[in-house]
């Protein structure tokens, strides 16, 4: 199922050596709904952490004072013939100071996705904001190397209430002779929302999902870290009681209980107390891999929920194809 979407966030007043707002019936593009998931919670991590550590602006990303900065990554997915398929997108990291790109993390990230979507390719990029800057075509160039016809997608994070197509538009680049010399510029390009009813629900279903207890989000985030506050205030009052037993004990205001010595002991010797350098390396280390197997237990957990849910989908839009007039499976 495909739903047609115009590029609405088209360029209003393009500069001749940037951008052509004629659009190019080259290529046929059509644009799965990940993507735009990606970017839009790519934009919207970077403008939360710009609003808590108070910069609001990057001369490097190319924001203007008061807004936040660009983000920038690349588009993945296949080409068969003259139909392009974008299926996913990853982040990029560009230098702070001379806003090139870092080419060892691309390089990196191509060879991770490469070994788990061998059949996707890097097609172009993506950035957010309201106009194509002049910046954008170093980027764009700077890719050439990996894709030598990239495509950009530029999102308009700009909310507008009195626009109903997505604020999403699609360019290629193209030579045109401009003052008698050649130059590169982007070109507008038309493109579909490509997506099946099981995928189309699917983002439905998790864009929407809420507490099971009617609350937001929010509120269950706080609810779960004013338990963990809670859970650490009484730990350290159960351990200064602890505390002050042992330095009475010490002291001889109390008498001796062995039994109880013991279970203090056996209770200090779990707690990591070596202050070497080694130690800390080994620990970190066996803490960070402990996170990972969690986080990787979580992801297999996310995908099965996804796949089962995928599959109810298909089964109920499933219907006999030998009868006349019937309706085969959407996927």
């Amino acid at each position: 199922m495909s739903a047609p979407s115009d590029a609405a966030a088209a360029v209003d007043t393009p500069a001749p050596t940037t951008a052509a707002a004629s659009s190019s019936g080259g290529f046929t593009f059509k644009l799965h709904p990940l993507v735009i998931v990606n970017v839009s919670d790519h934009h919207t991590r970077v403008k939360a952490q710009a609003a808590c550590s108070g910069d609001s602006s990057s001369s490097s990303s190319g924001a203007g004072a008061g807004q936040p900065p660009r983000v920038f990554g690349c588009v993945i997915g296949v080409q068969r013939g003259r139909t392009v398929e974008i299926f996913n997108s990853f982040e990029l990291v560009l230098d702070p100071v001379s806003g090139t790109l870092d080419r060892a993390f691309l390089e990196k990230k191509q060879e991770l996705y490469k070994k788990v979507f061998p059949d996707f390719y890097v097609l172009g990029w993506y950035s957010t904001g309201s106009d194509v800057h002049d910046t954008d075509m170093q980027i764009h160039k700077a890719l050439m190397d990996v894709n030598e016809s990239p495509v950009y997608l530029l999102l308009n994070p700009t909310i507008n209430l009195s626009q109903k197509d997505l604020p999403v538009t699609i360019y290629e680049s193209e030579l045109h002779v401009i003052d008698g010399s050649p130059q590169l510029i982007f070109v507008r390009s038309n493109y579909t929302i490509e997506t099946v009813e099981a995928e189309r629900i699917s983002v439905d279903h998790v864009a929407h999902l809420k507490p099971s207890d009617g609350g937001s989000a929010a509120t269950q985030l706080a609810a779960h870290l004013t338990g963990i506050h809670s859970a650490i205030k009484m730990l350290n009052s159960r351990v200064r009681v602890i505390h002050q037993y042992l330095v009475a004990m010490q002291k001889g205001d109390i008498p001796m209980d062995n039994s109880l010595l013991r279970q203090v002991s056996s209770l200090v010797r779990r707690l990591p107390a070596m202050e070497s350098q080694k130690f800390q390396d080994d620990f970190l280390m066996e803490y960070n891999d402990t996170l990972l197997m969690t986080y990787l237990a979580m992801f297999t957990n996310c995908s099965s929920t996804m796949n089962e849910l995928v599959e109810k989908i298909n089964t109920s839009y499933e219907r006999p194809t030998t009868r006349r007039g019937g309706r085969g499976a959407f996927m």
